[in-house]
């Protein structure tokens, strides 16, 4: 493939142990590829995308060596895997060997002629007769001594009118299939342009710079240098030096074979031959070539390298991907169940078991003790968190010192005193404000009962989805009484707090307990100026008995709202399950969805991959 002698020493000029890092890199992503895991993965990858016409396929045709399908129209109308695997020139096995993968489906291609008719067909298959795309891959594997060792995604070329029989929506779906591989941090973007076109206009450059603004993972590749204008050609240098868009990976140059060059036959060995000619001769260009920054030979192995590097530098990250998925699948697979028994005791045993695990997991609730992933809370500790807003609300009300009070107190006084001496308390006074406080307090009561309500319904709702979700008529079995015993504790719950705050309105507390609260309260405020008598000493007793009643309802109202909606409601839901045991036909209420089992088996099938994907990168780390 690197006819020049000079070039193709430049070309495979790596170090010893750089060399035999690259290949084992690269292996290790189409393995994990050829196990399916982009699926679930993001795997490290080049993706090559450029506007239609932009000298793309000649691109990569001069890469692998092998002429891909041209035409008018969506030429690639599927992700193209291109995985090169470069033979060393003493292996006694075939020199040139083609696979050709999509739909679990494999051909061997035995000469390069075929690719162009076979990757054609695979295209048909998976996208139709039409000229729409589809998002399902395609795999070429060549292995030849005259490619270089690299895998790049080719991607259908952006398109701005629909013609011919093309979707209306052609360009949306190119963008959206484009954007899903280039947005992603683990894929480098090759972004081919023609060099006599404004570059800054192309819409591939500016697709790639919106997901990488910086141009981190991005690099330029301009086409086409032998149709460049007369006086453009320092505008052509500036750019490939990285001095008009910037980009991180900065720029290379190219010329592959033109139309011309395709009708006079001339193949792919001899263009490289012609590439190198036409920069070594050219007078702008040929200080691009002596900086490495022109012809297919030296962008293969650029290519190479930032692959390897990027593979390199992403594996961690990669891991860690693999070990979160794993995790995700497992927990997702263990919530499914290993599906129904056949067996009619099986099936009964089955049905028994499952009732007994969710009655097990909302005891745990009851009794907080219910097991938790890393980020959630217990059920008891949010309604815990309800209680400590209530006491919140309680504290507001009984701290209100003799000065808050005094507004209240003196018009109390001012209209209702009799005929009892300053500092006499008027106990109709006192009962009147102190009910009128006490009335202030029943709203947030309720509130509390209906927030614990909503925390504990949503809790067990999930839990009985959790724990049911594959079986319909048995979900829907647990879901009524759910409803009704909610709707029934919380009516008693709230009967009884309605209660609670009639018996409140009595005003009442041991004599020893409120002489003692009240001495307390006289000890702490001490002698204020231009406080009446009457004033002072009202205040001292609604304090008092405030502080006493705030008390009383900081834990009576928790005690009332925990007993039914967490105690009794559980209690009864319990037994309403264990009812269904002997009461109801296990065959028909654990019917099983047939999107059940469908996720059943896409759920094994992925655990089956990410465990084949972990052996793979283990081996890898190891060998490293």
């Amino acid at each position: 493939m690197f006819p020049n002698r000079s070039l193709k020493g430049k070309c495979s000029g790596l170090n010893q142990h750089y060399e035999e890092k690259v290949r084992p890199c690269i292996d290790l992503v189409d393995s994990l590829r050829s196990l399916g895991v982009e699926k679930d993965l993001n795997l490290p990858a080049i993706a090559v995308i450029g506007d239609q016409s932009s000298g793309k396929s000649s691109v990569l045709e001069a890469l692998s060596g092998v002429a891909l399908p041209r035409g008018t129209g969506i030429v690639t109308r599927c992700p193209l895997v291109l995985k090169l695997k470069k033979l060393s020139k003493d292996n006694n096995w075939h020199q040139w060997h083609g696979l050709l993968s999509y739909q679990s489906q494999t051909k061997t291609l035995k000469d390069p002629s075929e690719i162009e008719k076979a990757v054609l067909h695979a295209q048909i298959v998976l996208a139709g007769k039409g000229e729409g795309i589809s998002h399902e891959m395609i795999t070429l594997e060549i292995q030849s001594s005259d490619v270089p060792d690299l895998t790049l995604i080719d991607l259908p070329g952006i398109a701005r009118v629909a013609t011919g029989n093309q979707p209306k929506d052609i360009e949306k779906q190119i963008k959206d299939l484009i954007e899903t591989f280039i947005k992603r941090q683990e894929t480098i973007s090759l972004v081919v342009v023609p060099a006599n076109i404004d570059i800054a206009t192309t819409e591939a450059l500016q697709m790639a710079s919106k997901v990488d603004s910086t141009g981190q993972r991005t690099l330029g590749i301009l086409t086409k240098p032998d149709l460049v204008d007369k006086g453009m050609e320092d505008t052509v240098v500036r750019t490939v030096n990285n001095q008009v868009i910037q980009l991180k990976k900065g720029y290379m140059i190219v010329k592959c074979r033109g139309q011309q060059d395709i009708n006079e036959k001339l193949d792919l060995i001899k263009a490289l031959e012609k590439e190198r000619r036409f920069f070594d001769e050219h007078t702008h260009f040929r200080s691009l070539l002596e900086e490495g920054k022109a012809t297919i030979p030296l962008l293969a192995e650029r290519l190479t390298k930032e692959l390897v590097e990027h593979i390199t530098k992403t594996l961690p990250q990669l891991q860690k991907q693999l070990e979160d998925k794993l995790e995700k699948t497992t927990e997702d697979l263990r919530e499914l169940g290993d599906g129904v028994p056949t067996d009619e005791q099986e099936k009964i045993h089955f049905f028994i078991t499952k009732i007994r695990q969710f009655n097990d997991v909302i005891e745990g609730v009851k009794r907080a003790e219910e097991d938790l992933n890393k980020s959630d809370k217990r059920v008891f500790t949010k309604i815990r968190e309800e209680f400590g807003k209530w006491k919140i609300v309680l504290d507001a009300k009984y701290i209100k010192t003799e000065e808050t009070l005094r507004d209240e107190v003196e018009e109390y006084v001012r209209t209702r005193r009799g005929k009892e001496l300053p500092g006499f308390v008027n106990y109709r006074t006192f009962e009147n404000i102190v009910k009128k406080h006490i009335e202030e307090l029943e709203e947030p009561a309720l509130k509390l009962l209906k927030d614990v309500t909503d925390i504990v319904h949503s809790s067990v709702d999930c839990i009985v989805n959790s724990h049911f979700n594959a079986f319909y008529h048995l979900l829907r079995a647990s879901k009524d009484p759910i409803e009704d015993f909610l709707n029934e504790q919380f009516q008693k719950a709230e009967k009884k707090i309605h209660s609670q705050f009639k018996m409140e309105k009595i005003v009442y507390s041991q004599d020893s307990l409120y002489s003692n609260q009240l001495d307390i309260v006289k000890q702490k405020s001490g002698q204020r100026l231009f406080i009446s008598a009457d004033v002072r000493e009202m205040a001292h007793h609604l304090t008092s008995y405030l502080t006493i009643t705030c008390n009383r309802l900081a834990n009576q109202v928790p005690l009332i709202v925990q007993y039914h909606m967490l105690d009794q409601y559980i209690s009864q839901l319990q037994n309403a399950m264990l009812a269904m045991i002997g009461g109801n036909n296990p065959g028909m209420l654990l019917r099983e969805d047939s999107s059940v089992a469908r996720k059943r088996r896409e759920l094994k099938e992925r655990l089956e991959r990410l465990k084949n994907a972990g052996k793979v990168l283990s081996k890898f780390v190891y060998s490293v």
